[in-house]
């Protein structure tokens, strides 16, 4: 019950669980139309899919103030790739969250005359430029910790025992390809919180990439994506030390 009442106290958490009951109407909405269920019931479930997107812009609202000071904590790393990746991703998470505010002005009235579609675009492409950073981080200490680990445990001599022996070039590909993906494993297994990191990510860019029509896949996938991304979202904030630092 503690646990849960430091969740529900935190705004980002309410966020995370609004934005799990939207894709998971989005994923309900496209199944029970594949199922031929009935046009009131299908615009019911767009409607509070409406509500729950409209419910997670207000609770965003000053999140570009909270991205511009990540971003600035973030350009004092002493790793130039690390502090090029965290600090440009936190920008361009500051522009994303500034259109969505635009957004919310827009569909709640304040600012009636908004260029809806216009701000959207602008607020995935945004966001889509941050999932891109935010991968390429991940990459960057995936390939950090596999160097670590290759050097640390496996020696040397090993890879060159077994190329000895290889006489075929697609042979030895194979078994340098199997020594790699090995070695991943490893290393994913080994650090939960770059590998939920990596699976977040790599979740939610389906989204931007389909509402900006550079890869459209469907409904029912986006809302798939969309509900796993927040489900591990809320895993790390219920369990800081799954959160990928810094």
């Amino acid at each position: 019950m503690e646990a849960w009442v430091r969740f529900s106290a935190q705004s980002a958490a309410k966020e995370r669980v609004f934005r799990a009951a939207q894709y998971a109407c989005t994923l309900l909405g496209y199944t029970m139309q594949k199922n031929g269920a009935g046009a009131e019931l299908l615009a019911r479930i767009k409607q509070l899919e409406a509500h729950m997107s409209l419910g997670r812009k207000l609770f965003r609202l000053g999140n570009s103030a909270e991205a511009l000071e990540a971003a600035k904590r973030a350009i004092h790393l002493s790793d130039m790739v690390l502090r090029f990746c965290i600090t440009v991703a936190h920008l361009n998470r500051a522009m994303y969250f500034a259109c969505d505010n635009v957004l919310w002005a827009g569909k709640t009235g304040l600012v009636p005359h908004a260029d809806q579609e216009k701000w959207s675009q602008r607020s995935f492409r945004y966001y889509l430029f941050a999932l891109i950073m935010n991968l390429s981080r991940d990459a960057y200490e995936i390939r950090l910790l596999m160097e670590r680990e290759a050097s640390g445990k496996r020696p040397k001599g090993t890879e060159n025992g077994h190329q000895a022996q290889v006489d075929n070039g697609l042979q030895h590909l194979a078994l340098r390809l199997r020594i790699q993906l090995r070695l991943l494993g490893h290393v994913l297994r080994s650090n939960p919180p770059l590998l939920l990191d990596l699976v977040k990510n790599a979740c939610d860019i389906f989204i931007p990439l389909d509402k900006l029509g550079l890869y459209k896949t469907s409904p029912g996938f986006v809302g798939l994506c969309g509900l796993t991304s927040s489900i591990l979202s809320i895993l790390t904030i219920v369990h800081p030390w799954l959160k990928l630092k810094p």
